[in-house]
């Protein structure tokens, strides 16, 4: 037994030649496995997918697990319109969507083959002269570094191609990549066609859901005018029964024949007026308007009331009709163009009393929308008779009951004089203690809001300080709240909109805070909060976010959708706080950080802020004395030609060391001169210097015939800053030609629809202009087409990924296939090693400014001084 375990095992190195068979076979098993799951994913997308657009992106997942799939499209011959349409395409390198192409110009192309032929193709660069004479294709500009396509077939029939490429020489496909893409494109037309024919489905099922709501629509109408019938029956019955019940009040019955109108016709305006017994006056006993309040009586003109007194019938008036009475001389001709002007519909009728026209019962609208018709026309003519009738015995039974109503008048009078005078005694009273409470309540609140003024709160603040001293274990907060785009708010909409704003502000506030809580306004666009009594710090944070939370909300102003938002400081109250104003001021230090930080958010206060504020003050001043005194150092950084190390022109900066501060960075001072206003006398003193250092260096060993300066964009935002930039370089006696002036990319940005007629002017006057720091930000490449800028430096963040970052080096070659096109040329900023100066001389870039290439040179300005 034992000898014939011998002879069926294996030895060792049988053993160890079987592993990469037996791996071999579950790797394949693996990818039979994942295949089968593809499928399967498939076929659920086409009962879980509605839409065409996620089944695409669906099956880019499915095939990007097999394959490197970061380039992928899906492409459908449509052969009624000649075209191929690409339903999905994702290109790591064109963003933009394709669209319909003709299909005439890719028939010589790789997709084009697939079509025609129906077989698939693996294309690889490296093969590609012998690819394309044995495929018959024309390769044409660019093509990817491998490809693989594989047709789509309903039936026998070539549908469409589906492909993948890469553009990364890292990436290959193999013979099993494009054995899975045609296994798996077997069974996505079928997918198509299902997700396709639920389309078709739901559309028809909607088409035929608005037919069934058609023909109830229509049964309803039907419905509605039975009603109507009904309601006209109800009408006359309360018409009649109206004149019966309602005794003497005349206004009354006068209102509710309004009311049963109302019901049958649109009738929001609606007079009734009386010819007087001398038939020379109108009166009106009963007029509702919208527009108007009151109309008095008047005697017989050229108005519509007496164009129905004298047709005698009823009449429908809308705006052609106007016209036609005008000219003809029935209507007068400033009743005309009122009715015009207010788009008027008007229906009157006349009222028969006793076989003679007594007057007229009218209803109107305005605006262009809401016009009467015949149908309304004849309604309000029936109608009218059923009122005529009820008024005329309303006016039977008024007249019996006159007598009765006019001793009881008497009796009323005589009690009414007896209290009179007590009742005017305690009016004057009531009177005078309700305007002492009103000034009471204006002195301490905000005319606006109606929350407690400043006043009022400050009060409240010292109680609350005078609390914390007593008893310390209180705890309080004052939460400073400032809005975000109130003054543009202001500025666009109006002070009405602000003031909406504002109160609107104050009611979402007083929302997130409790009832015990004070919420003042200080004035313009500040609010304060005071908390009171509260049990934890996170407390004040909660109420801070819920305030940020709810004016980050819309808010509808004038019919427009605006946005806010606001920066909350918080201080809470501590023992050593002696008066209101130094707790409103730690607030308002800490909301000020919280703007600075970028809005939308709370900060707390601690004593650091006050010295951090108290230092910025300090080196502003300091800055305006620097500024003054001259206190900087001076450099020249060179722009060199690659080509011959030439110098093409020198850039000059400043640097602000401070004996206290230290070394400012440029950036800070920056931003400190522009807190202080002080940018355009940065700009023209560097302007200045940089035209002293043209002439002093012109007679020397050494001359300098640029010399490049940064200018704000805030010069050129006024004719007169240019103007004046221009007045310093001719009193220097320096020609405009010997300066650069560049301009920040971002500046340009925020002010580029301004500054266009300037830059022009700063060009014709033979300065040479530079756009600095090209591509860190959001510039359009519009900008290089629109303005005349002699070069474009680019930023030196691209130049500092060189070598390594082929996408940065092809942008800076795309921009340098613009600039010969529209004459300019391009500066590369930041070369600071070889690696880098060697990535930009193969690119054969002209120009370029670095520590690598020439180092800045520190100026003794003491010489030139002297």
């Amino acid at each position: 037994m034992s000898q014939d375990l011998t002879q069926h095992e294996l030895t060792e190195e049988e053993l160890r030649e079987l592993i990469p068979q037996l791996q071999q076979l579950t790797d394949k098993y693996k990818r039979a496995e994942r295949v089968q799951k593809a499928l399967f994913d498939i076929s659920e997308l086409a009962s879980s997918v509605s839409h065409l657009n996620r089944l695409y992106s669906a099956i880019h997942e499915i095939i990007a697990d097999f394959m490197n799939a970061d380039n992928f499209f899906v492409a459908f011959y449509e052969p009624e319109s000649n075209v191929v349409d690409f339903a999905y395409f994702i290109d790591e390198f064109d963003e933009q969507t394709v669209p319909q192409l003709p299909a005439e110009s890719l028939m010589d192309g790789m997709t084009g083959f697939i079509l025609k032929t129906g077989n698939y193709l693996f294309y690889k660069r490296d093969e590609e002269e012998s690819f394309a004479s044995e495929h018959d294709i024309k390769l044409v500009g660019s093509q990817p570094y491998e490809l693989l396509g594989v047709p789509l077939k309903r039936g026998s029939q070539v549908i469409g191609a589906m492909v993948v490429q890469t553009y990364d020489e890292g990436v290959h496909y193999t013979q099993e990549d494009l054995e899975v893409l045609l296994f798996v494109s077997q069974h996505i037309v079928t997918t198509v066609d299902r997700v396709k024919n639920r389309e078709l489905t739901e559309r028809t099922i909607r088409e035929r859901t608005r037919q069934l709501r058609k023909i109830n629509d229509d049964l309803q109408e039907e419905i509605l005018e039975r009603q109507k019938v009904e309601s006209l029956q109800q009408a006359l019955f309360e018409i009649s029964e109206l004149a019966a019940n309602l005794e003497g009040d005349m206004d009354a019955f006068y209102a509710s024949l309004h009311d049963i109108l109302a019901r049958l016709i649109s009738a929001p305006n609606c007079y009734i007026a009386i010819l007087d017994k001398e038939k020379e006056m109108l009166e009106f006993p009963y007029f509702s308007d919208t527009k108007d309040k009151e109309i008095s009586s008047r005697p017989l003109g050229l108005g519509l009331t007496e164009y129905v007194l004298r047709t005698g019938q009823a009449e429908l008036i809308n705006p052609p009709k106007v016209l036609e009475l005008a000219e003809s001389g029935d209507l007068d001709v400033s009743v005309a163009q009122t009715m015009l002007n207010s788009a008027n519909s008007w229906l009157g009728s006349p009222l028969v009393v006793e076989g003679e026209i007594a007057g007229v019962i009218a209803v109107q609208t305005y605006g262009k929308l809401a016009k009467y018709n015949a149908r309304d026309q004849e309604l309000l003519r029936f109608v009218s008779h059923h009122i005529a009738v009820a008024i005329e015995r309303k006016r039977n039974t008024e007249s019996m009951q006159r007598y009765n109503v006019q001793l009881e008048e008497r009796v009323k009078e005589r009690t009414a004089e007896l209290n009179r005078a007590n009742k005017f005694l305690k009016q004057q009273i009531e009177e005078r203690k309700e305007i002492e409470l009103k000034l009471i309540h204006d002195a301490h609140h905000d005319s606006l809001t109606d929350l407690p003024n400043r006043a009022m709160f400050t009060s409240r603040l010292e109680l609350a300080i005078a609390s914390k001293q007593r008893y310390s274990e209180n705890l309080f907060a004052v939460l400073f709240i400032d809005l975000d785009r109130f003054k543009v708010i202001n500025d666009t909409l109006g002070h009405h909109a602000g003031d909406e704003f504002l109160i609107e502000v104050a009611r979402r506030i007083a929302l997130c805070i409790r009832g015990h809580d004070l919420l003042a306004r200080l004035g313009g666009d500040e609010f304060v909060v005071l908390l009171d009594n509260f049990e934890d710090e996170a407390d004040v944070e909660e109420v801070a976010s819920r305030i940020i939370s709810s004016i980050s909300e819309p808010f509808l102003l004038d019919g427009r959708e605006m946005y806010s938002g606001a920066s909350v400081g918080i201080a809470h109250l501590e023992n050593y706080y002696r008066s209101a104003d130094e707790v409103l001021r730690d607030a308002d230090a800490a909301m000020y950080q919280a703007k600075t930080l970028g809005r939308g958010r709370f900060v707390m206060f601690d004593k650091s802020m006050r010295d951090r504020l108290i230092e910025e003050l300090e080196l502003e001043n300091e800055f305006r004395r620097a500024l003054r005194e001259e206190e900087f150092d001076y450099f020249l950084q060179p722009v060199i030609e690659l080509s011959d190390n030439s110098t093409l022109y020198k850039e000059m900066y400043i640097r602000w060391s401070h004996p206290a501060f230290g070394k400012i960075a440029r950036e800070q001072f920056r931003q400190v001169a522009e807190h202080s206003g002080l940018t355009l006398d940065l700009d023209l003193f560097q302007l200045t210097k940089a035209c002293e250092l043209l002439n002093y260096y012109k007679n020397t060993d050494e001359p300098i015939n640029k010399i490049a300066v940064n200018v704000s964009i805030n010069h050129l935002l006024q004719a007169s800053m240019v103007n004046q930039m221009i007045d310093v370089i001719a009193s220097s006696g320096i020609t405009p030609s010997q300066l650069v002036f560049e301009f920040d990319e971002n500046d340009l940005n925020r002010r580029s629809q301004f500054i266009l007629p300037a830059i022009k002017k700063l060009k014709r006057a033979g300065v040479t202009l530079v756009l600095d720091n090209f591509g860190s930000g959001l510039a359009s490449l519009s900008y290089l087409f629109a303005y005349p800028f002699d070069f474009i430096k680019i930023d030196h963040r691209f130049v500092k990924s060189l070598p390594r970052s082929q996408r940065n080096l092809k942008l800076i070659q795309s921009v340098m296939l613009i600039s010969e096109h529209l004459k300019f040329q391009v500066i590369a900023e930041g070369v600071d090693s070889q690696a880098q100066l060697d990535a930009l001389s193969e690119i054969e870039c002209s120009y370029g400014q670095g520590k690598i290439l020439k180092h800045a040179k520190v100026l003794d300005m003491t010489s030139l001084a002297s």
